[in-house]
């Protein structure tokens, strides 16, 4: 949990304060310049109008190099960055032929499968021969190939359970899904910071939704038994069905589901259990299989599984695995199987192959090694950002470690600096987060070697002293750690 200072609060508030007063005084004086103007809406309603076009003109704009900075290679350890520029005080950005090559802390590319690898790369550019590039149909037409197939079985096999069915995008494997499983009469009980898909997935299934406090089964078990007791609105019938959602790891906080606790209330309200593990899934646990692994749960306890292709395995797409009644319910009933183009051949064989080398299907020890790597990584890099008096949010194992910024200030000053440093970093703030809780987040990939990582610290420690970030004391006995290191080295 973050517990923000009232002196970082104070000031936080004050500068956003100070951000939409002038952002207003700006706004009503333009207003008065353009009276006169003839509108050139002819008679439309403006489309965007309201506090989000506010942000996005007065706050957003000012600072939109530090987000959606294009790459021009592949998302490895390292990246090439290409260089921007803009003419009119960040309102447009212009792309240079410059590139810049940069450490990548910012990618989700867990165990290093984005860029090319001698086992899985040479089967994909195969594939892509085969197939082509689209299958150009939905499953149920003709773009079901036996490696859609394979694939379904393969992840059924993967994270233990009877069946699996695949989508083309993560996003819309839980906002898709969601609304197959549960309608009216049915409730939804969410976690508080649970991924805005799942948020969109509840909302558009017409079902009544619920909401605990983050990552708190004493209050999940609260609100079961007051949605239980009541009944559904109005006529206070029993509900159709209870389903309770959680995420193995939440990807802005980087913390791990308590979901030992949170089955076990489950189990004894005889709720549903839907897991989220795009984040945790291939990430963490000894052999790969996720939270389930990690926290010792037997997926037979979780009803529904869901994970996506795009983190820890290098491809694009989700997939969800349950009981043989619940995919064959879903491949009749969801429309993003049954109207959606079927993800792309090279991308399932991407996958295929990422998950036989992660079980030593490959013939060697590299997924072993990767996981050790990724899971060393991580924590090395926490421990030491934690040392260096960062506020830094997740727990232990956890390749998302986000670094508490609170100021809008520090958010361009945190990013731009670092990247001046040649290394690249993710900053997050509102929407994505509560507004007083801008951070920048860190994701650690086993593809970063031991000075890749010590790079990385150096530069965030001198930034972090200059934009001034470091909200805890710093230990130390324990600072020389990185410099130790990087004798050794």
């Amino acid at each position: 949990m973050v517990r923000l200072p009232y002196v970082t609060a104070l000031t936080t508030l004050f500068s956003y304060g100070l951000l939409f007063a002038f952002g207003q005084l700006r706004d009503f004086f333009r207003r008065i310049l353009d009276a006169r103007k003839p509108s050139n809406l002819k008679g439309y309603a403006p489309i965007c109008l309201g506090l989000e076009d506010f942000y996005t003109r007065r706050l957003y704009l000012r600072i939109q190099d530090c987000f959606g900075r294009p790459i021009a290679s592949a998302p490895d350890a390292w990246f090439d960055v290409v260089e921007r520029y803009s003419n009119d005080c960040n309102k447009t950005l212009h792309r240079t032929t410059a590139t810049t090559k940069c450490l990548n802390l910012g990618s989700y590319n867990y165990l290093g499968f984005a860029a090319a690898d001698e086992y899985c790369t040479p089967r994909v550019i195969e594939s892509l021969k085969k197939y082509s590039a689209s299958t150009c149909s939905v499953r149920v037409d003709g773009g079901n190939t036996k490696l859609h197939t394979e694939l379904e079985e393969l992840v059924a096999r993967f994270v233990g359970k009877p069946a699996a069915i695949l989508f083309g995008m993560g996003y819309v494997t839980n906002s898709a899904i969601i609304p197959a499983l549960v309608g009216k009469g049915s409730l939804i009980i969410s976690d508080s910071l649970n991924h805005n898909s799942i948020v969109n997935g509840a909302r558009g299934s017409g079902a009544t939704v619920r909401v605990f406090q983050h990552n708190n089964p004493a209050h999940l078990e609260e609100v079961l038994r007051e949605q239980i007791a009541g009944g559904q609105p109005r006529t206070h019938r029993p509900w159709k069905k209870i389903i309770v959602i959680v995420e193995g790891i939440y990807s802005m906080e980087g913390e791990l589901c308590k979901l030992p606790e949170v089955i076990s209330v489950c189990k004894k309200y005889k709720a549903y259990t839907y897991l989220d593990e795009a984040h945790s899934i291939g990430a963490v646990g000894k052999t790969g299989r996720g939270v389930c692994e990690l926290l010792g749960v037997d997926p037979a306890d979780v009803d529904i599984m869901m994970g996506t292709f795009t983190k820890s395995f290098g491809s694009c797409g989700g997939y969800i695995a349950a009981s043989n009644e619940i995919i064959h319910h879903l491949k009749h009933t969801c429309p993003a199987h049954i109207y959606a183009t079927s993800m792309s051949p090279p991308a399932v064989q991407q996958v295929i192959s990422a998950i036989k080398v992660i079980l030593g299907e490959d013939g060697t020890n590299r997924g072993a090694k990767k996981l050790a790597q990724i899971r060393e990584n991580s924590n090395f890099f926490r421990s030491e950002l934690q040392k260096m008096g960062f506020e830094v949010l997740g727990d232990n194992d956890s390749p998302v470690m986000p670094i508490m910024l609170y100021n809008p200030a520090k958010i361009p000053a945190f990013s731009r600096e670092c990247l001046r440093q040649a290394v690249a970093v993710v900053t997050v703030a509102f929407p994505a987060t509560p507004l007083l809780l801008a951070r920048a987040r860190i994701c650690i990939s086993a593809s970063h070697s031991r000075e890749d990582l010590i790079k990385g610290l150096e530069v965030i420690s001198k930034v972090g002293d200059l934009v001034g970030i470091k909200y805890f004391p710093v230990e130390q006995e324990k600072t020389t750690a990185v410099e130790n290191l990087k004798k050794i080295q």
